[in-house]
């Protein structure tokens, strides 16, 4: 793919993000009174509180941060030209479409479920939008100011925020709506990890064996994947111990381990999940 199209793709993947993000808090968080966190939840307690347009609270919020970070952040958001603009067009179409679509019927008036969905659509929208090396702004601007300025994690930053937003739901709609809240906030982080990694995990198998030799010939011939020898030694001894390692997908993990027991049945094997796995022989990204 060219470097045009490429972009263009990203920028297509961007705006079909904030798309799902407008259209998931109109139909579930919205209605349901859930301010899940982030600029979208400040927009939500600023309509029960002053009456004010949820689309035109967010742009109120989103232009300002975003010359903020231009400010303030410099290259850390200007760097690269194409992210900077990624994440201006997220940050003025996703209440764009918040406005054009205010008056869609409500997809639940069950809150439980609500926040679920909502969380899940959220997920979607923004998981999209992170893998086309962008943003939405909003508090993530925020976050990443204080995170410059105070010294503190960027992660502590955006817990700070959204906890501030959900706490104020508390007051503003009751502790149960609050509850509400922490739940999608949830099932957003999940969702957003699911679409940026996938189901597919991966094993990653360490494999300590008097035969290291003849085990890795039998990985590589009778499991076909690739070995890796790392350097090892025993704690107790200080003899060198020569460690194994191999990643296979999951439905080859039992194939493995039966390789290795045949070979050296005293073997120490060592099964983990790896979440992501780039090169030959595995899907790329």
């Amino acid at each position: 793919m060219t470097p045009a199209k490429r972009i263009t793709w990203e920028f297509a993947h961007v705006l079909v993000g904030a798309a799902i993000v407008a259209v998931t808090f109109n139909l579930f968080l919205l209605p349901n009174q859930i301010a899940s966190g982030g600029v979208a939840g400040v927009s939500t307690l600023f309509l029960e509180m002053f009456g004010f347009v949820p689309a035109y609270t967010q742009w109120a919020l989103n232009i300002p941060l975003f010359a903020a970070g231009v400010f303030l952040l410099g290259g850390s958001l200007t760097g690269s030209f194409t992210y900077g603009a990624k994440t201006l067009a997220g940050t003025i179409f996703l209440p764009y479409v918040v406005y054009l679509t205010q008056h869609w019927e409500p997809g639940t008036t069950d809150p439980l479920l609500a926040s679920i969905m909502g969380g899940v659509g959220v997920g979607i929208g923004l998981g999209i939008v992170f893998r086309s090396h962008s943003s939405t702004g909003g508090t993530d601007l925020a976050a990443q100011i204080i995170h410059k300025y105070t010294g503190m994690t960027l992660g502590g930053c955006v817990f700070i925020i959204d906890g501030l937003i959900v706490t104020t739901s508390a007051f503003v709609f009751g502790l149960e709506f609050a509850l509400y809240a922490l739940i999608a906030l949830f099932v957003t982080g999940k969702t957003i990890d699911v679409v940026q990694i996938g189901f597919g995990y991966s094993k990653m198998v360490l494999i300590i064996s008097s035969q290291e030799e003849v085990v890795k010939q039998g990985l590589l011939t009778r499991v076909d994947r690739g070995v890796t020898k790392l350097a090892g030694f025993g704690g107790y001894t200080n003899h060198e111990r020569p460690v194994l390692m191999c990643v296979v997908s999951r439905n080859e993990v039992t194939k493995l381990k039966q390789v290795v027991q045949t070979i050296d049945p005293e073997a120490f094997v060592i099964v983990s999940d790896t979440s992501e796995v780039l090169g030959e022989g595995f899907k790329l990204r």
